[in-house]
């Protein structure tokens, strides 16, 4: 048996490793690029303002300016999403969340392919040794 406190620490471990991968030292690298580009870093404090700008027209009920300022977000996002640097920063965070989720399933299969067969479960239905015994009997129970 493990402790919660264990597997906290199993889970660090496969963090730190995960970290040392080369989807995240491109996300990193991605990352600086970005923050070191005047051009992006200006977009960004507009999109930022823009958004402010927005949320409080909304709240005060003034439509149009409204419309308007989320014409110019609109605007500003396409610009930046045809930004290579950008394109390369997203596609680095992509990489980093497919394997973020690889990790995931494969963990969470991991413990449902366990459960199934400590318990005398069924790997092809899914099931776990207690769904496989209480389940009806599909022969004999169509004919009550």
């Amino acid at each position: 048996m493990y402790t919660k406190d264990q597997i906290i620490e199993e889970a660090k471990k496969l963090g730190k490793m995960m970290s040392e991968t080369e989807q995240v030292e491109f996300f990193q690298k991605a990352e600086a690029k970005i923050h070191e580009n005047q051009e992006i870093r200006e977009k960004m404090a507009s999109l930022k303002s823009l958004q402010q700008q927005a949320v409080n027209f909304q709240n005060y009920g003034k439509e149009r300016a409204y419309q308007m300022t989320e014409e110019k977000l609109a605007k500003i996002e396409a610009e930046l999403n045809e930004m290579p640097l950008v394109e390369q920063f997203q596609e680095s965070q992509r990489s980093v969340n497919e394997l973020l989720q690889m990790v995931s399933h494969a963990i969470s299969s991991s413990v449902t392919d366990e459960i199934i067969e400590r318990t005398g479960g069924d790997h092809l239905q899914g099931e776990t040794g207690a769904q496989v015994r209480h389940r009806p009997n599909q022969n004999t129970d169509q004919f009550k």
